[in-house]
């Protein structure tokens, strides 16, 4: 991983992944010259990104920037770095609600830390484990399905053959540059994914910059 600005890195394979891509693929060979020099990027500790993305469930993007920054606010510090797993197991209930998380997202994140402080997630052992594992691992804390899972594999880990099969963005890309807009099956979007390997987090990044440019997690 290289870094790209404060507090950011970027996954060194990325280049070899675009030559590998254009030289096996005509969508991508439109597709990445087109994006310039974006490239995926990650920031923050897997506890704070993974407690973002509950916070996150089932609201705006706008309404989940506001209720982080009250629930970030709790804590000494008042940033995204202070949020500790010791100190969410902590928190006062009352506070939290007041920070406009409900109760069962209170349930998620404290089940989170618990695992977190508890070691229960083996973090340390992430680069030598298989993607699979650590699906596995993370499904198993309340609040955090396969999607959630694949999506931290993707922006976080920047592991760099992963298809989330489940992401609307993904089927909606795949649709749209390889049907000509018609719906696909998962099973279509495999057949189109397939290709791609071993890179085929780096494609699924380049369709979702195709549909907004914005693409972040």
């Amino acid at each position: 991983m290289s870094p790209r600005g404060p507090g950011f890195v970027t996954p060194d394979y990325w280049d070899e992944a675009c030559k590998h891509l254009a030289k096996r693929d005509r969508v991508m060979r439109k597709l990445i010259p087109k994006l310039g020099e974006a490239r995926l990027e990650s920031r923050g500790d897997a506890f704070t990104t993974l407690a973002r993305s509950i916070v996150g469930q089932q609201i705006s993007v706008p309404a989940a920037q506001a209720v982080w920054e009250r629930f970030a606010a709790l804590f000494e510090g008042g940033s995204a770095v202070h949020v500790r797993p010791a100190g969410v197991l902590a928190a006062d209930s009352a506070a939290l609600r007041g920070a406009g998380l409900s109760a069962r997202k209170i349930e998620y994140l404290r089940d989170l830390a618990g695992h977190f402080d508890g070691g229960t997630v083996h973090v340390r052992n992430w680069t030598s484990m298989d993607d699979e594992s650590i699906i596995d691992e993370l499904v198993a804390i309340r609040g955090i399905g396969r999607w959630t899972a694949e999506m931290f594999l993707i922006f976080h880990l920047m592991r760099p053959n992963v298809l989330p099969l489940d992401d609307l963005g993904l089927l909606k890309g795949i649709s749209q540059h390889y049907f000509s807009g018609e719906p696909v099956s998962r099973n279509e979007a495999r057949e189109v994914g397939d290709a791609w390997a071993p890179f085929r987090s780096v494609a699924t990044w380049y369709l979702w910059r195709s549909l907004d440019p914005r693409v972040t997690y």
